[in-house]
């Protein structure tokens, strides 16, 4: 396990300048980092979110964090980012086990304008790999090129082979092409020294064919992915017509993009890792919403992310319910519980300065090389060097 440099104690990392006096109040009123959360493929990821709910560029049929509210392309600084950096330092001080941050949440990482130098600064204090988890719709722009070269893994997603499809499942900005979305991926594959994995999401009848399959695994081998995970509707989505495959479907989807793009592995995301004793931060009704306004889960999901046992949830999910704080639902024949609408809305932040650049001579630290991920060996800190490419997770 991977254990946290601990930045000095209320001092924010160098290159990063305090938030303005005009964000003090936003700062207060939303959490940016949430976790550690056990993750499918990261095992306990520290989770930070730096956009405001459900603004993306996508507004895709299997979103488990609902439908956007705010689709756009517009990058700027929507969060403070010395607020971010503050908050990490904080999570992580607070110890337990953590094998990677996680830049991810409820809308599209990259749209923010300080992404790069909130990646730099969190490299700064600590060894724990960094990744990223995003559309991939923005790598076509070459600043959202730069600001990712940092990271240690990054993973993008590939829904769709045709335009037809992209439009179907992922109800993209109407700027945005499909076309120049995976070039945008493979241009940032081919200079990234880093990780990248490429992210499928199967939906039954959408995107399952045998036809689309070979399109998107076309497209796959000009990225040239380290490795392709597929994925499907796990949760409650966006949309009641986005149905997921089941495991035979997944299997057989495995086979033909496997068979296609012959030495690049192609996978099957498992389900969750255990938490392995995720510390609770602070009452056990408190870390339920902060984990429900993320993404819906069941109660197994909860006791695992929140390192209790089931038997302790059914009293404090009732009280919530009962104050209109959580509702549930049914999806796939298991009963989920969501943050009612009023609750899992944050306010938008006016932006905030961007980041300095960081100092020259401070590079990224190599990612850990093994296919196992959920406990990482400890990073060097030399620079990396092999070329790579980007992600969401």
């Amino acid at each position: 396990m991977n254990a946290a440099r601990k930045p000095r104690r209320g001092r924010i990392p160098s290159g990063v300048p305090a938030a303005p006096a005009r964000d003090k109040e936003n700062e207060v009123r939303r959490n940016f980092v949430f976790g550690p959360v056990p993750s499918r493929r990261l095992g306990i990821s520290l989770g930070v979110d730096v956009i405001p709910p459900k603004t993306c560029t996508l507004d895709c049929i299997y979103c488990e964090a609902g439908r956007t509210r705010r689709l756009t392309k517009r990058r700027r600084a929507y969060v403070p980012a010395a607020e971010v950096v503050r908050q990490v330092g904080a999570a992580l001080r607070k110890g337990g086990r953590v094998d990677w941050i996680t830049f991810s949440g409820c809308g599209e990482p990259t749209l923010h304008s300080g992404l790069g130098g909130m990646i730099r600064a969190v490299k700064r204090m600590t060894r724990i790999p960094v990744a990223v988890l995003t559309s991939g719709t923005l790598l076509s722009d070459p600043r959202v090129r730069r600001a990712l070269r940092d990271a240690d893994l990054v993973v993008p997603s590939l829904d769709a082979g045709s335009a037809r499809v992209f439009r179907q499942i992922n109800r993209p900005h109407p700027s945005l092409r499909l076309s120049r979305v995976a070039e945008g991926i493979a241009r940032f594959r081919r200079r990234f020294p880093g990780r990248l994995w490429l992210e499928v999401v199967l939906l039954k009848g959408v995107n399952d064919s045998p036809r689309e399959l070979a399109r998107i695994a076309a497209l796959a081998a000009r990225i040239r992915p380290e490795r392709v995970q597929l994925n499907t509707a796990v949760r409650p989505p966006a949309r009641v017509n986005a149905k997921p495959l089941d495991a035979g479907g997944l299997r057989a989807a495995r086979l033909v993009l496997a068979k296609a793009l012959g030495d690049i592995p192609v996978e099957i995301v498992a389900g969750f890792r255990g938490a392995g004793g995720a510390r609770r931060r602070g009452g056990i009704r408190r870390a339920i919403l902060a984990y429900l306004a993320r993404r819906p889960a069941t109660m197994r999901d909860l006791a695992k992310g929140l390192g209790v046992r089931v038997e302790e949830l059914p009293g404090p999910l009732a009280r919530l319910a009962a104050a209109g704080a959580v509702e549930e639902t049914s999806f796939d024949g298991r009963r989920y519980y969501r943050a009612a609408p009023a609750r899992s809305g944050a306010p938008s932040p006016r932006p905030a300065p961007p980041l300095s650049a960081a100092r020259p001579g401070q590079a990224g630290r190599r990612a850990p090389s093994s296919p196992s991920l959920a406990r990482p060996t400890r990073p060097r800190s030399s620079r990396r060097g092999a070329a790579r490419s980007s992600g969401r997770g």
